[in-house]
């Protein structure tokens, strides 16, 4: 096995290096085969504060943490003192005074890490912080296991097709991972709405009709609509299921088109007969749920890196 990987705090994969990935892939697989989990010699707790709402990603954690042994301190954000006007780094710092020694945060701003792991002078905020997702920008934890669910099922990155299709603009799933796949060596290609397409994204890969990337790609990427993101955008008005299914959705005749081994991803939650046919969601090429079993084991090893990276629970 590569070094273990240390980090002070993951709140991005962009400046992971290669043999990092590598390492967390290979430290997520051996806990996902049964693999001990470091001994704390000293009691680690945790906080999980989530600002936005979240099924997968909030309860992936806890679990990670669980599996860990870390301590979980219960967190509302809905009666927390930020409904009174608390800043975000006070609400840490009020975490860090009580003992918490690191975070996970899904907030609504972009970036919104950088106050808390880059203080001002005379700040003192000493927490060790995860990423569980900000705004439409980074989604680290959610990159790092579709990383992992690929490398599963082909054992590499090089040369692989993948399609990342639909809400991209609004997406910090699509962000996170065409910057991983391009570096690791995938052939990145996008589809969808041309309205929800940026330019900036053609440093990673190209954008095509979806009907032509159908029969070529081993990896095919949906992302969920985010309706609630769509605020003043005119196509919001303007959108319907049906046709949305139709042009760029996984439907019947879709599937069996695609190649024998290609996967289908979804970071959750399935806008059924939308993205992809309701009852197609557990068939044999979607990882839906693979990807939700394999979500807890990379989240140990992230959460391992920081434990490791700021000498929590006597790791070094």
């Amino acid at each position: 096995m590569t070094e273990l990987v240390k980090l002070p705090h993951f709140v991005s994969v962009e400046n992971l290096s290669t043999d990092q990935i590598t390492s967390l892939i290979e430290r997520a697989e051996y806990f996902k085969k049964g693999g001990a989990t470091p001994e704390l010699t000293k009691p680690v707790y945790v906080t999980n504060m989530f600002f936005e709402n979240s099924t997968r990603t909030h309860t992936s954690f806890a679990m990670a943490e669980k599996k860990l042994g870390l301590t979980e301190i219960p967190f509302d954000s809905a009666h927390s003192s930020m409904s009174k006007g608390e800043t975000l780094y006070d609400t840490c710092l009020v975490m860090n005074a009580l003992g918490v020694d690191l975070t996970v945060i899904r907030a609504k701003e972009n970036n919104y890490y950088n106050a808390l792991i880059n203080p001002g002078e005379g700040q003192h905020l000493e927490l060790g912080i995860v990423n569980g997702g900000d705004g439409s920008g980074q989604h680290p934890s959610q990159c790092m296991l579709d990383i992992m669910t690929i490398h599963e099922k082909f054992g590499h990155f090089d040369g692989l097709k993948v399609a990342i299709v639909g809400d991209i603009t609004n997406s910090r799933v699509a962000r996170s991972n065409m910057e991983i796949l391009t570096r690791l060596g995938a052939e990145v290609y996008f589809s969808g709405p041309e309205y929800w397409y940026d330019h900036e994204f053609d440093k990673f890969g190209k954008y095509l009709p979806f009907d032509e990337l159908v029969e070529e790609v081993d990896v095919m990427m949906l992302l969920r609509v985010q309706h609630e993101r769509h605020d003043g955008d005119a196509n919001e008005a303007t959108f319907d299921a049906a046709d949305y299914h139709k042009k760029y959705g996984i439907n019947h005749d879709v599937y069996q088109r695609l190649k024998k081994d290609c996967i289908i991803m979804h970071p959750g939650p399935i806008n059924h007969d939308v993205e992809l046919a309701g009852d197609l969601v557990e068939a044999p090429k979607s990882m839906f749920f693979k990807q939700m079993q394999n979500g807890v084991f990379m989240r140990m090893a992230m959460l391992e890196a920081v434990l490791r990276g700021r000498k929590l629970g006597g790791l070094e």
